[in-house]
């Protein structure tokens, strides 16, 4: 299991003040409200950041990091992922996962044949959508749904599937 899980993506500054545009790469972006501090990554280094204020903008999170004043101390962070540990994460109901945790898994049908492995985790309006890329390279889609994944094994590392007409 991953360690830490992304949460989202700076993409500019916002204003003079050291304030950040941040893309939220989580389903629940009100949770920046309740964060105290993340992780930054920009890809040289690894800081640890404390969360000053959090305001929302259209699809974005705006976020003023502690000791950030000018647009000039933050503008070297554009592009920074920001990452929560596990411990900060939001809680999982029963049957939800982490897509993190997800990819890689190996998925196979439920009589035990090896499909491939879960490459992403696509978000529609109704249901995820999981895929999978076959040994050939082909990739198949298979709706994240209770009549077609039938189990989720998450310390063997396996989805079993149940194949629907017409999947493939």
């Amino acid at each position: 299991m991953i360690a830490e899980l992304q949460i989202g993506v700076i993409t500019q500054t916002h204003g003079i003040r050291g304030e950040v545009k941040v893309f939220p790469t989580t389903d629940d972006a009100s949770r920046f409200r309740k964060l105290k501090d993340v992780i930054m990554d920009t890809g040289k280094e690894r800081l640890d950041m404390e969360i000053e204020g959090v305001k929302f903008f259209k699809q974005y999170v705006i976020v003023k990091f502690k000791g950030i004043d000018s647009i000039n101390d933050v503008e070297k962070y554009k592009g920074a992922k920001l990452y929560v540990t596990r411990d900060k994460a939001v809680r999982l109901k029963k049957d939800e996962y982490f897509v993190a945790d997800l990819i890689g898994m190996k998925v196979v049908t439920e009589d035990g044949a090896l499909l491939g492995d879960l490459k992403d985790v696509m978000a529609t309006g109704a249901n995820d959508v999981y895929v999978v890329e076959r040994e050939d390279g082909s990739k198949i889609l298979l709706p994240a749904i209770k009549e077609c994944v039938l189990n989720i094994d998450m310390e063997q590392g396996v989805v079993t599937v149940h194949i629907m007409d017409g999947l493939l």
